[in-house]
């Protein structure tokens, strides 16, 4: 049988491994959102600092340029600490998302990122052919033909309705260059 305090240290024990374990489930859903504070408190300091150098003011003609958008900074200043308060009322050992949804994030967001980078180099075309190819590859497990196939596929029909059709010039490489486009 138990005595009190040996009881009292296994709860003790118990609760500082969930606490050792979270971290090791996922990221703190407090630091994710004070992490959010912080950006926008940066974000909104920046917006009023600026908007009130060029003038906020009320003018006799009217307002000012930085008028409205300083106020648009007050609000989300007083956002941004209503979301800290909120955050240091959060359990430190609640978790924003496990680290497995955050790897299933980013297999998402880093190739997003280099096509993205991609365009200003490749153009718009050719770097979609690349992405939706390599996509379908790498997390749709197809087969190299069939994803080349619908990457250049894809790319060629968006071509023609956005170039030809409705001739809205996309950003452009090498390739549609050396074909006269």
């Amino acid at each position: 049988m138990e005595t009190q305090q040996e009881h009292a240290a296994a709860a003790a024990d118990a609760a500082h491994a969930d606490h050792a374990d979270a971290g090791a489930r996922g990221m703190s859903l407090r630091a994710v959102e004070l992490a959010v504070a912080a950006l926008l408190l940066a974000a909104a300091a920046v917006v009023i600092w600026s908007n009130h150098r060029i003038g906020a003011g009320w003018a006799a003609d009217g307002p000012e340029a930085g008028y409205f958008p300083l106020r648009v900074g007050v609000i989300v200043l007083v956002c941004s600490l209503a979301v800290a308060w909120q955050a240091w009322r959060t359990p430190a050992d609640a978790i924003f998302a496990s680290w497995q949804q955050l790897r299933q994030v980013c297999v998402i967001l880093l190739p997003l990122s280099v096509y993205v980078a991609l365009i200003g180099w490749l153009g718009i075309y050719v770097a979609s052919a690349i992405f939706i190819a390599g996509f379908m590859m790498a997390v749709g497990k197809a087969e190299w033909w069939r994803a080349v196939l619908l990457g250049a596929g894809i790319n060629l029909v968006l071509f023609w309705i956005f170039e030809i059709q409705f001739r809205v010039p996309l950003p452009k490489g090498p390739l549609e260059a050396a074909l006269g486009f």
